[in-house]
């Protein structure tokens, strides 16, 4: 897949396209279902299907205060993006510019101009354009669109807010069910206190690369991207109650690791499954007892799930 950062300095090599346009945050199964229509539309008519996503999401710029968290990082979601089969991603950049575009501007100097856009697929409650003007029904009246109908699971729609919810909560088979993968954080590793180094139990301290949406406190079976390998392991999200002082921190712990320090790299964590609530314990002893525990209890769960 050919990604396009910005839409400005695009000058497309192809006469015609297929488009769909959404902010595609977490690529769950209902932005496959349609970002899918568009890929398969589009190759039945010989022309390229040409996914228009945003390095942002739109309320970032338009109400910084009810910004939602990320469910993916903008390169995750761009990966995914690229595993449905799509020829060009095109990441338009949100700013205050193009927040008060109209949607007869941005349609043809970038949808049309830039992109060929001949054909359109959009879900059934997108909207773009200064105050949401470009509705499907909008569109429709300039370029054949179609309208992919909202997906369900379990009676409910699914959409990223749910995602959100599943996730913050722990509920990760529902977050599972929904992306159609695990849920994926990514961090970069920085120094920590070393107290997992000094017990006989190193981990890797994690800051987020974005404002990525983090499961609720507790102990999570997973598996763990860096140096081109993946690692079960085990990791903690919460605040350490039983270390003073020790503050908020996402620790992993990578079974099987013998390289050296991970300081400075990125590391991709798949969260698999909640072993259990975090916990305070009496001292140092016991807490270093239970995390011994959850790294086996944690092997096993790896194990059940392949």
């Amino acid at each position: 897949m050919l990604t396009h950062y910005g839409l400005d300095s695009i000058s497309a090599e192809w006469p015609q396209s297929t488009v769909c346009i959404g902010v595609f945050d977490g690529v769950h199964l209902g932005h496959q279902a349609v970002i899918g229509e568009a890929v398969s539309r589009a190759h039945v008519a010989g022309r390229p299907a040409v996914v228009v996503t945003f390095d942002r999401h739109p309320m970032a710029v338009l109400a910084p205060e009810r910004k939602p968290k990320q469910v993916l990082p903008l390169q995750e979601n761009i990966l995914k993006i690229g595993g449905l089969g799509v020829d060009i991603c095109a990441v338009a950049a949100f700013d205050r510019d193009l927040s008060t575009m109209t949607a007869e501007s941005f349609f043809k100097e970038y949808l049309v101009a830039k992109l060929g856009a001949v054909e359109m697929v959009v879900g059934h409650d997108f909207a773009f354009g200064y105050q949401r003007q470009g509705t499907p029904q909008w569109l429709s009246q300039r370029v054949p669109t179609h309208v992919h109908p909202p997906l369900e699971l379990d009676g409910s729609r699914i959409s990223s807010s749910l995602v959100r919810a599943a996730i913050a909560e722990g509920r990760l088979a529902d977050a599972r069910r929904m992306l159609g993968s695990d849920y994926r954080f990514v961090g970069v590793v920085v120094r920590g206190q070393r107290l997992g180094s000094d017990l006989g139990v190193p981990t890797a301290n994690l800051t987020p690369l974005c404002d990525q949406v983090l499961p609720g406190a507790g102990i999570y079976a997973g598996r763990a991207m860096c140096q081109g390998k993946v690692f079960n392991a085990a990791v903690s999200v919460g605040f350490r109650p039983t270390v003073a002082g020790a503050g908020f921190a996402i620790e992993a712990h990578l079974m099987d690791y013998l390289g050296g320090d991970l300081y400075g790299r990125t590391v991709a964590l798949d969260f698999v499954e909640r072993l259990r609530d975090e916990l305070t314990f009496e001292n140092v002893e016991q807490m270093t007892d239970q995390m011994h525990m959850d790294i086996s209890d944690a092997r096993t769960v790896l194990t059940r799930h392949g």
